[in-house]
């Protein structure tokens, strides 16, 4: 399963680091960032509940860039 999120974020340089820190959380399958559209494009791995994982994502971006934010419905 596929779904996009809002993000934001202040640099490329950031998008690049939550991109890594999103495609490392257990769950996520692969990850994409695009700093110019300012959206998260995440592929969960099979029988995952986005719900379930976007808090761990949110909470591994935070880590690397902490000023940054992700948009998910809770």
């Amino acid at each position: 399963m596929k779904k996009s999120y809002k993000i934001d974020v202040d640099c490329a340089n950031c998008a690049a680091k939550m991109e890594e820190a999103a495609k490392k959380t257990a769950g996520v399958k692969d990850a994409t960032v695009n700093f110019m559209t300012l959206k998260m494009k995440v592929e969960f791995e099979e029988g995952v509940d986005p719900m379930d994982v976007m808090p761990v994502v949110r909470e591994n971006c935070k880590k690397v860039e902490d000023d940054c934010e992700i948009f998910y419905k809770k």
